[in-house]
């Protein structure tokens, strides 16, 4: 019997089930999640899903690309949907020379929450190990992204194995998702019409949708009013280190979603490209910054991960505090009376 294990013929003797492939495949089963035919196989229906002739069956993993205490926080908490956390630097763990040095920086940034891509390519690297392997989901509210997707039906599909993969491993990042759905692979802007479209099919299937977008306010409007729980502009293209291009664009986003709502989470998302990026970003009154590239890709990641916590803190400090206003002139700091003067 020929079954499409994740786009490549495989032949076996007679009929088998999912739980006998993943077997065959050496992996463990809350370590991925499957498809036959685009239909997912709940983990609890591996052993009795029986596959037939040709039938096409994907596993997938999770990729680089905790849970928190919730006693003690303070007041300054940064809530999403059912979640609540300390700190407001999300990471992702794609990118990194190896996984030891990703471990090692996931920790310095003081991150909670770490995202990660569902892949299929990728169930073990080249020496044999998986990314959970040096990623402590009880440590970690993972965030299951639908990077590299390009229409709603591959959002949707990465969506709901990441969901299964997570439920798998008890994590509380089940419930929720880093929607991208892309335009093109040059600029990999959102398509606007097409996340606005996944995010109402996503809220209405259970999730807690974050939602990557351009810094365009008026589709901000339309992805909250569609159910997204955050709305997670752009500060510029993905990776490309530049920053926060359009502050304006920024402003007039955190006017309109949080007039009527201050509490409602705006992260910047992509982009960043070092420290003083984050403190601006949070200066302008973000609640977060997602990076990857600008830790993972840095001379000195690990040094460049402790940055990036601080000016998060720095930042968000600072927005809280109230900045003096830009004067034209100069305004001195020490008192002119009781001079000494001829």
């Amino acid at each position: 019997m020929t079954i499409i294990l994740n786009g490549e013929e495989r032949t076996f003797s007679g009929p088998i089930s999912v739980a006998e492939v993943l077997k065959h495949l050496e992996v463990r089963p809350e370590f991925v999640a499957v498809e036959v035919n685009r239909v997912l196989v709940p983990r609890a229906r591996h052993a009795e899903a029986v596959l037939g002739e040709g039938d096409e069956v994907e596993v997938v993993t999770l990729v680089g690309g905790g849970s928190p205490d919730t006693e003690s926080f303070g007041p300054d908490v940064l809530t999403i949907g059912s979640h609540r956390f300390r700190s407001r630097l999300f990471v992702g763990t794609g990118k990194y020379a190896t996984l030891e040095l990703m471990r090692e920086c996931l920790n310095a940034s003081g991150s909670e929450v770490v995202t990660v891509a569902v892949r299929r390519e990728r169930l073990f690297d080249k020496e044999g190990r998986n990314l959970l392997d040096y990623l402590d989901p009880a440590r970690y509210t993972i965030l299951p992204n639908t990077a590299g997707c390009f229409n709603a039906e591959e959002a949707l599909r990465t969506a709901r194995l990441g969901r299964e993969l997570l439920e798998g491993l008890g994590n509380p990042g089940a419930d929720w998702v880093k929607l991208e759905v892309l335009a093109d692979p040059r600029t990999l802007l959102p398509d606007p019409v097409a996340t606005l479209q996944t995010t109402e099919v996503l809220v209405k299937d259970g999730f807690t949708v974050l939602c990557y977008s351009s810094d365009d306010p008026v589709m901000a409007r339309h992805l909250k009013a569609a159910g997204a729980a955050s709305v997670m502009p752009a500060g510029s293209p993905i990776g490309s280190g530049q920053g926060v291009l359009n502050p304006n664009n920024i402003r007039i986003i955190l006017e309109d979603l949080k007039g009527d709502d201050p509490d409602y989470p705006v992260i910047i998302d992509a982009g960043v490209g070092t420290a003083s990026d984050v403190a601006i970003a949070m200066e302008l009154g973000c609640d977060g910054v997602l990076l990857n590239t600008g830790i993972a890709s840095a001379s000195d990641p690990l040094r460049m991960a402790h940055a990036m916590r601080l000016a998060c803190e720095a930042g968000r400090l600072a927005s809280a505090a109230g900045r003096i206003p830009k004067k034209l002139y100069a305004t001195a700091s020490s008192p002119t009376e009781g001079m000494i003067r001829r």
